[in-house]
Parts: C-alpha cells; structure tokens; sequence
C-alpha cells in the first residue's frame, strides 16, 4: 500500500497558487483514476483507490502546508504505511517550471511542508515528486511568491509538469522508485537548459 500525498494550502484563495502544486498533481491523479469523492479524515480530505493492483490511499492535508506532517503521521499510523510508502508530491524552487524530477530521502531544503513530515514522520527517507515551479523574476519575496499563481508565460510548462508528475507517480507505483528515477529525471519539459 502507497499513501500519496500532494501538498497545499486548502482554500479557494490558494487554489491556483504555485505551492498548491502536489494538490494539483493529486487531482489529475484522482480524475485519471475516475475517484471523485474524497472523504474527511487524517484533518485531510482522502480517498481509497489502486492502481496496477497497488492500494492507494491519496491524501490531501487540509492543515495548512506548515503542518503537513500531522496529516501525513496520522494517515500513515492508521494505515500501518512506512516510511518508504509515504510518496509526497510538493513544488521545489530550485527546478525550473515545467520540470519533474523524483527524489528519495534528503532535507527539506527550505520547503516548510517537508520539514513537517521529517519532523513528525521522524525520518526523511520518503520518496518525492518535485515540481518545479522555479524562482521570482522580480524581486518577490519567496513567500508571496510561492502564493502566488504562476507567471502567465509559464502556465502551459507547468500544465505539462502537472502531466509528468501523474506519470511519475504511476512509474513509481508499477516500476519502483529506481526505475521511475531513471525515466522521469532526465525528461525536460522547460525551454531552459538543466544540469542533473
């Protein structure tokens, strides 16, 4: 069993802004999936659904990014889930926008809804889809930037990250993290040059 969570603010005023991202990924997920109705619980709203004859549970935090980690503890402890089997999808400032990458394991690098679930998880060895979303252009600050839509050039580089970040998720579910890694990480939807 995989709990997948996509990370976010929940609210109509955060729908569209870049740190609602993993929301975003999960909702493409959840449609492709033909699940519509997500449940309340685990201060989440959440579903129950599989794939490639996989258990899923999809999660989606209802308790603001900064405490991502109590719903993702709490689902993970009811459904007896470890560590390795918390797949959390999250936008990065560090990779340009329409760019997917998966991780596994590492710090949060400044991103306040990973060092949540490494704080309550007790372990940073989750696997990871980060999204990228990249950095201001203008001089925002970073937390008015991430809560804030995308610059309208960007908006079809991050339609088709949203895309890739569905089928990281299937690869990682059917293939494995490894394998998944070596597909995903090398494809660049960015117009930008990327070094790994």
């Amino acid at each position: 069993m995989y709990l997948v969570a996509g990370l976010g603010n929940p609210g109509a005023s955060y729908k569209n802004s870049r740190h609602n991202i993993g929301f975003m990924v999960l909702d493409a997920f959840s449609r492709d999936r033909g699940v519509s109705h997500a449940r309340q619980g685990f201060q989440s709203r959440f579903a129950r659904t599989t794939w490639g004859g996989t258990d899923l549970v999809l999660l989606w935090p209802l308790t603001f990014m900064n405490n991502s980690g109590m719903a993702v503890r709490a689902a993970a402890d009811y459904y007896r889930i470890r560590i390795a089997d918390i797949l959390v999808i999250h936008d990065d400032l560090d990779i340009p926008p329409g760019r997917v990458k998966i991780s596994r394991g590492g710090g949060a690098a400044g991103h306040k809804g990973i060092l949540s679930i490494i704080s309550h998880a007790g372990s940073s060895e989750f696997p990871r889809i980060r999204v990228g979303i990249g950095r201001p252009r203008y001089g925002e600050a970073i937390e008015n930037y991430v809560l804030a839509a995308c610059y309208e050039d960007e908006r079809e580089n991050i339609s088709g990250a949203v895309s890739a970040a569905v089928k990281a998720c299937e690869l990682i579910i059917e293939e494995g993290i490894e394998q998944a890694m070596n597909k995903v990480n090398r494809h660049n939807l960015s117009k930008e040059e990327v070094s790994d």
